[in-house]
């Protein structure tokens, strides 16, 4: 050997970076055999990393358990993390990242909309020094209604937000190790993990990609679920909706002083015709009780949240984990 040469093993080799991927799974077995192929392709072809795959299963009801109880036993390097039951997607993400040992977390969904090719990109973007790499939908192959609300809701939450939250990126997106660890601090349970990101700080940089259907199965976030997430991420980072109450109860009080001036204005110079006030009357009880309906909503949101905070209650029950046929009992 030569004075150049370097050893190809030992002290002389620098160690691999581990990438570990945290991917949240709820009633996918229509995808998980697919997605867990396409991922392997992916990173078998960039062999210089050590890779982690830690699928959260949260409270899945079709299946998808035992399928990845038996993708573990042919792959030692996917760990699952098997909740006690349905926690939601952000608490399944955020249990992903809390288990995840790797350099760097790569954070997906198994459904492959978001493709596993695309982590690639955001690892190299993790190579040139970003803390965080999140992927920004150019395209999305979704219902015009669903891309109708998504660009009007992300592009609303930006404007409202009292931090700066890219438009057009959801969930998928990488994490430096100390990002991962910054963000294990934060607890709270109405999470809202692309607003918290946002907010830490640290080098983020966007990685553009086209957003895949589906490969199989319905998505499982309703109506229901989006406008929770999108409630969630109002709340949890604007206070607009308080100081919208505010403004509202000026107006409010301006048409009342209105009512009233118009009110006196027919009782003292058209006592004749005052009877007919009694549609102003309704409408100004109709329209004040609707005023106070919506505002102690809003604030009742608020108060929610700190009612839940308080509790102060584990984000999340394990049932087991699963690794390498070896099982622990949580």
């Amino acid at each position: 050997m030569t004075a150049t040469e370097v050893p190809a093993t030992g002290a002389g080799r620098a160690p691999k970076k581990t990438i570990s991927y945290a991917l949240p799974v709820y009633n996918e077995a229509g995808c998980l055999r697919l997605f867990h192929q396409r991922l392997v392709e992916a990173t078998d072809a960039r062999p210089e990393y050590d890779y982690e795959f830690v699928y959260v299963n949260d409270g899945s009801r079709d299946g998808s358990l035992e399928i990845l109880r038996e993708l573990a036993s042919a792959d030692p390097r996917i760990r699952i993390v098997d909740f006690a039951r349905n926690y939601g997607h952000q608490i399944a993400i955020t249990a992903g990242i809390d288990h995840a040992t790797g350099d760097a977390v790569i954070v997906m969904d198994t459904d492959l909309q978001d493709p596993p090719a695309v982590s690639m990109e955001l690892v190299d973007a993790w190579e040139r020094g970003a803390d965080v790499a999140y992927a920004q939908r150019r395209t999305r192959k979704d219902t015009p209604f669903k891309r109708f609300t998504a660009h009007a809701y992300y592009r609303l939450l930006r404007r409202l937000a009292e931090v700066d939250i890219p438009v057009d990126a959801g969930d998928f997106r990488l994490l430096d190790r100390k990002v991962a660890d910054e963000l294990s601090r934060y607890r709270e349970r109405n999470r809202f993990l692309r607003g918290i990101i946002a907010s830490m700080g640290f080098t983020q940089v966007a990685v553009p990609f086209d957003r895949d259907e589906r490969a199989a199965g319905e998505t499982n976030y309703s109506l229901g679920k989006m406008l929770r997430l999108a409630v969630d991420g109002v709340t949890g980072f604007s206070t607009a909706p308080l100081k919208a109450i505010t403004r509202l109860g000026f107006v409010t009080v301006a048409l009342s002083i209105l009512g009233i001036v118009y009110a006196l204005v027919l009782r003292i110079f058209f006592p004749e015709i005052s009877v007919s006030g009694w549609t102003l009357l309704m409408i100004s009880i109709l329209f004040l009780g609707g005023v106070q309906m919506l505002s102690l909503g809003v604030i009742g949101s608020y108060v929610g949240r700190i009612y839940q905070e308080v509790q102060n209650r584990p984000l999340y029950i394990v049932r087991e984990i699963v690794q390498h046929d070896a099982r622990e009992t949580a």
